[in-house]
Order: structure tokens, then sequence, then C-alpha cells
């Protein structure tokens, strides 16, 4: 009867207002129908909607689709009722023309298709097809390595195009760079220092969800290259020395060591065990990598006690009484010996200082074995010879005329092995 045609056109009716179709005065309009927002923010998912004059609203709700467990039915929660929006959604329309709600604090978990829906006391309708929210963290996308003054490009991504328009904000090692605040959503480093090394993020400017950090390493050649010796101080014949090489680079640089231009070894640390006077010199660090090298020097000075202590005569030849001899003193030594600390010996006592000892006028009374000792703050040493000046005696005779004669014979000196 007439009872069933109007449950039956009640019912196609109401699946036409379920499924979207659209009806004379009913409808609802988004801003947007995709929104692409930044984890952690909130978003105003604006909407208007309208129905039939003589309707009175009973109820207004935000839902998405959830399927049930049979997965063959469709429900439609009202969010202000569930859990995990109830605190988050907040109304900002007057819930009679105007539906805006502020979503807070979304995650990824948000990421859905939203629908407005609302009941009035005649019939009912839903908001398809929808609002799709799209819920997006940032990504700094920067190359691992730069070299030092070439141009880089960071830039700070996200999963989808951000609907509000945004203010980047960038930061290094969790400090903002101030002066790279704009709408581009990356950061151009030209002539780039080794100081721009460092942990980059990104975020945008009013939010307070900041990326993962990227790290960008710079790389560049040996600066800064410098040699240490261990122990400091003066170093003395027997001790044994560290040299260490330090130099700032990136990547690591290989160190070789040279005295003068001769390689002795490779590595940070070069060392020296009981060290001689032959370990004096220059010795130079190379830090060296790709980028290219530097080198750094230092000299070693090895201090040792007098040693290959001699004497010389001069003049050389025969030399005869009334003679000027000069006897000098050489020896080597580090620091080498001052005047002051050589010492001559006559016949085993002492006669003068200095490294030349000089005799005029010559006689028997000088006919002795000399010798020289030489001393520095590490020792002392004596000549390895001695001087033995042999002399011939002065003779007189008387002649037959009752008259002195004189004969006169004086010796070479000679270097003979010390007694």
């Amino acid at each position: 009867g007439s009872i069933t045609v109007n449950i039956q056109l009640l019912v196609i009716q109401f699946m036409n207002c379920v499924s979207g179709v659209s009806g004379p005065d009913w409808g609802v309009s988004y801003s947007h129908v995709h929104i692409c927002v930044l984890k952690s923010s909130s978003v105003i998912m604006s909407c208007t909607y309208t129905y039939p004059t003589g309707h009175q609203i009973m109820k207004v709700f935000w839902t998405n689709t959830k399927e049930k467990e049979d997965k063959h039915e469709t429900e439609f929660p009202d969010l202000s009722e569930d859990p995990e929006y109830s605190q988050r959604l907040q109304y900002l329309g007057d819930k009679q023309q105007n539906c805006t709600i502020r979503l807070s604090h979304v995650t990824h978990k948000d990421s859905h298709k939203y629908y407005f829906r609302f009941r009035t006391n005649i019939d009912q309708w839903i908001g398809k097809p929808g609002l799709t929210l799209t819920v997006t963290d940032l990504q700094v996308e920067a190359p691992e390595r730069v070299t030092e003054g070439h141009n880089v490009s960071l830039t700070c991504k996200s999963s989808c195009t951000l609907t509000d328009r945004a203010t980047f904000i960038w930061y290094r090692n969790s400090q903002p760079l101030t002066e790279r605040r704009d709408g581009n959503n990356q950061l151009l480093l030209q002539s780039v220092r080794r100081e721009d090394a460092g942990r980059y993020s990104c975020a945008l400017h009013g939010h307070s969800y900041i990326s993962p950090a990227a790290h960008l390493s710079v790389t560049y050649a040996p600066k800064n290259i410098s040699v240490s010796i261990s122990p400091s101080g003066e170093i003395k014949e027997g001790d044994s020395v560290t040299l260490s090489c330090s130099s700032d680079s990136n990547p690591p640089a290989e160190i070789s060591w040279f005295k003068g231009i001769k390689f002795v070894g490779s590595g940070r640390i070069y060392s020296i065990s009981n060290i001689s006077s032959d370990h004096s010199g220059e010795y130079k660090c190379k830090s060296r990598n790709k980028h290219g090298e530097k080198y750094s020097a230092v000299t070693l000075n090895v201090m040792y006690p007098p040693r290959s202590v001699s004497v010389s005569i001069s003049p050389s030849g025969q030399i005869k009484e009334g003679d000027s001899v000069t006897l000098s003193c050489s020896s080597d030594s580090n620091p080498p010996a001052l005047n002051f600390k050589i010492s001559w010996f006559k016949g085993g006592m002492f006669v003068g200082f200095g490294r030349i000892y000089s005799i005029s006028k010559i006689s028997s009374y000088d006919c002795k074995k000399y010798k020289c000792k030489s001393i520095n703050e590490h020792g002392e040493k004596y000549s390895a010879v001695t001087l033995n000046i042999i002399c011939k005696f002065i003779i007189k005779k008387a002649n037959s005329l009752g008259f002195f004669f004189t004969s006169v014979h004086i010796s070479n000196f000679k270097i003979v092995s010390a007694s």
C-alpha cells in the first residue's frame, strides 16, 4: 500500500544524502580538499554547509572512514568522541553553517580522508568527496661532504607541498642561522669554510618541530701544522726524544718525517732513543691529504761533552832558541767550550786559559810536555796526545886563545803519544 511506497522513498533519499549525491539545498564546501601540514603542528580544516529551509540541526560532527572488522561495511565515528581526537579537536564554526575545526598536535596517524557530517530533525548528510589530510615531517637533504671553497645547497624536504605559506628556519649544531630565514626551502652555502661543517636541521617559523639533523663534512687541505718535542728543554746525548706532528685537515692527513731531504719515518710520532750528536739537524713533518700538503720544521740540537781534543803547533818546521811558538787547542763539543774553559798544562802544571797558548823566545826552560783540557757543562776531556818539546843544551867551550864559543842545537817540536 502507500505506507510501503513512502518507506522506500525515504530509504532512497537517505542513501542519496549519505553518498553525497546533491539534493536541493544540501551541501558541504571545503576550503581545501587537500591539506599538507607539518607534524606536531595544528591544522585548521575550514568548511561551510547548507541544508533545506525548515530543517533543524540536531547533530554535527567530523568523521573519517574506518572499516569494520568484517571489512564489508564502513562506519563514520564522531571524532569528538574518539579518545585519539577528543582532546585535540576544537570547533571554530557556529555549527549552523560554519563547520570549521582545529586539530592540534597532529601526527602521521592523522593522515586520513575527513568528512563533515550533519543530521537534521528530518534527514542527514555527509560531505563527500571529503578533505584529505597529509601529515609530513621535514628531512634535510644534503651531500655528506663538500670541499672547502666550493658551494653547497641543502634542501628542507617534506613529503607533500605544505598548504600554508612556510617560512623556513635553519639550524647548525642546534643554533639558529638567523640570517637564513626565508620562504625558500633551500640553504645555499657559498665558498664553504671548514667552520661551516656541522649538523644541519630545519624548521618552520612558528612551529616547534625541528627536523632530524644531517651532517655536512667540509674537506680541506692540511692547516695549522706544527711539531713539538718531548721532553722539552735541553737534549743531551743518550736521551730519548719524541717528535709529534699535529695538523688540522679533513680527511686526516698522512704524516711523513724527513731529516733534511732524507725520509726517516711516517706516522704522527717519530721517536729517537739513545740520541747522539749525529741526530742533530732540521726535521720536517709533512702533512698530506688529497687536497694538498704542508710542512713544519723543528731543529734538534743535541748537547754533548768535549771530544776529539787535539793540539797543533805553529809555525811548523825547525824552531830555534829565541823563536816564538803558538800552540792551538781544538775540540768538538756542544755547546762549544769557551776560551776560559780551555786550560793548558806544561809538564802537568797549569799555565793558562784560552784556545791559544803562545811561547815567545823559546828556551830550554820550555822543553816540556804540553796538553790542553776542554770543558763544557756536560763534561771535560784532555787532548789525546801531548806536545813533547825536545831541546838540545847549549854547550860553551874555551878555545886555545881563551875565548868561549857557543854551540846551540834546538830540535823541532814533536808530537808524541801522551804518557
